[in-house]
């Protein structure tokens, strides 16, 4: 029997790595697109099925789970939720409300959302693997983040009310902590940065598939560091 993983962010500079490594594995991968030229980040592949959905509204959610859970032949064993994003600002006493809790909304809601409709599928097929990305920054915070850093300080909280919950219906749920990750969209962002201490996605996505597969049945509520060695 195949199995199927569901991806969120699955275009983003982690997101293509993980993507290809699951491909790679013989995982059927389901990655959602809201942009159009998303698209066109992913080598077509025969196993690889995009759709197009909102992961911030409820019922678009839901109907990008059931595609990726509509299928017996592949049943859903696993959901990586990448999406995310980061930005700096001032600090608390000279940030907005509205700029801390878009933070949480970007970091937090999707991954709430996939989780919570997903969950009952994994349940249903015996079990499976949930894998979240959090952030060296929220173990290790810096001035002028705080509601990135309070949002991936959520998401590991997220991660272990997940592990708690369904960790008796075979359902595990972990999380990859990275530090700056070698994008294109990093590189861009910051073009002086000294790269040295940055890791390339494609080895983050080898932790990633190892999370959703049975090599790794005895890993709940983790806490993975995939920053390197700095």
């Amino acid at each position: 029997m195949g199995r199927t993983a569901l991806v969120t962010g699955g275009t983003g500079g982690l997101g293509t790595a993980v993507t290809a490594a699951l491909l790679a594995d013989g995982w059927r991968v389901v990655v959602p697109w809201l942009v159009e030229d998303e698209r066109d980040r992913l080598e077509p592949h025969p196993d690889l099925v995009l759709v197009e959905a909102d992961l911030f509204d409820t019922d678009a959610v839901r109907r990008c789970v059931a595609l990726a859970a509509g299928t017996q032949a592949a049943p859903l064993r696993a959901v990586v939720n990448l999406v995310g994003g980061f930005a700096m600002g001032g600090r608390v006493h000279e940030t907005g409300v509205e700029e801390f809790e878009a933070q949480l909304r970007l970091n937090v809601r999707p991954t709430y959302l996939v989780c919570q409709a997903a969950l009952p599928h994994l349940v249903a097929a015996g079990g499976g693997s949930v894998v979240c990305v959090s952030s060296r920054a929220a173990p290790r915070p810096f001035a002028g983040a705080a509601g990135y850093i309070t949002a991936k300080s959520a998401v590991l909280g997220f991660v272990g009310a997940l592990a708690a919950e369904y960790g008796r219906d075979g359902v595990r749920a972990n999380a990859v902590v990275p530090g700056t990750i070698d994008t294109p969209g990093n590189r861009a962002s910051q073009p002086d940065a000294d790269r040295r201490g940055w890791v390339d996605p494609a080895e983050i996505a080898k932790v990633v598939r190892h999370l959703c597969g049975p090599e790794s049945a005895v890993v709940n509520g983790a806490q993975i560091p995939v920053h390197g060695l700095t």
